[in-house]
């Protein structure tokens, strides 16, 4: 804030007093209190504020000024003795204030709040199903939000703390009928599932012995498959034709199928593949004609 702003600074924020600190156990039956981030003031300090030219709604800085730290709150009530507040017990904690002692309170205006991130303090936040509609049900109770505070909310019977880390446009916002983009960072001691890893270790140990020690698999492939090689016991008990001859006969290289290139969309046509000729009288090939030559039928007709 530049210095020329000092004088309208202080027409907003020219409620400044001291009280006793004391937390909302000292009261009975104000579980409301303790859910929220609101306190409990003396009636007096209605009378002042009233007679000011503050900014509704109205919101507060509490300051230890022994321990030099600070936080923003609102208020809920006027009843309190005076010289005393009353505050929650999580409040009390992030200002590291014991019963009875001395807080400062300043009224102050804070921006509207645009975003906020929190981090669960424990890992039993993520068993809530919807922990952001959970989240903006319990900050109901919240006027202002100041970054660096752990703040306790109560769901189910169970007590959650979540730190706020970052808020948006300063470091304290106020989120009374504001719209604000929420986040969660990962709780404090959370770990992500370990993925089970895939056991590589021997498939490189095999890769690595494969490429030191190569099979030569020339000798295998020189020799010609022959089926039906090898000696056998007839079931009969003779002993004729067992041995299979050792002689392995020159394979020819076998001539695929002539495609027919002519071919046209609805006809069947047949052609023959080329037969393997080894006599030395080679005939000339004829062009197959499919469903050609004549027929003697198996039965003859009964003349009538």
């Amino acid at each position: 804030m530049k210095v020329g702003d000092r004088t309208q600074y202080c027409k907003i924020a020219a409620f400044l007093q001291t009280y006793r600190c004391y937390s909302v156990t000292m009261l009975d039956n104000r579980e409301d209190v303790e859910r929220g981030g609101k306190i409990i003031m003396p009636p007096s300090a209605l009378d002042q504020l009233t007679r000011l030219h503050i900014q509704y709604p109205m919101l507060f800085k509490l300051r230890n000024n022994q321990q030099a730290r600070h936080t923003h709150c609102g208020v809920l009530e006027f009843v309190a003795d005076e010289g005393r507040i009353y505050i929650p017990y999580w409040m009390m904690r992030n200002l590291l204030l014991n019963e009875g002692d001395l807080v400062e309170v300043e009224n102050i205006a804070l921006k509207v709040a645009t975003f906020t991130k929190f981090q669960p303090q424990s890992v039993d936040f993520l068993d809530i199903t919807n922990p952001k509609a959970v989240l903006e049900n319990m900050l109901r109770s919240f006027a202002c939000l100041t970054k660096g505070d752990v703040i306790s909310i109560k769901y189910n019977e169970r007590e959650y703390e979540l730190c706020v880390l970052e808020t948006k446009p300063e470091d304290a916002i106020s989120i009374i009928e504001c719209d604000m983009n929420v986040d969660f960072a990962p709780p404090v001691g959370y770990q992500e599932p370990k993925r089970p890893e895939k056991k590589h270790d021997e498939d490189v140990d095999m890769d690595h012995h494969a490429l030191q020690d190569p099979i030569d698999m020339s000798e295998y492939l020189d020799k010609a498959f022959t089926a039906f090689s090898g000696s056998g016991n007839r079931l009969d008990g003779k002993k004729k034709g067992l041995d299979a001859s050792p002689e392995v006969k020159n394979s020819v290289p076998h001539k695929r199928g002539i495609p027919n290139y002519k071919h046209k969309k609805g006809t069947i046509t047949f052609i023959r593949t080329r037969r393997n000729i080894t006599d030395n009288n080679e005939e000339e090939e004829k062009d197959f004609e499919a469903f050609s030559g004549s027929g003697q039928m198996l039965r003859k007709k009964e003349r009538k």
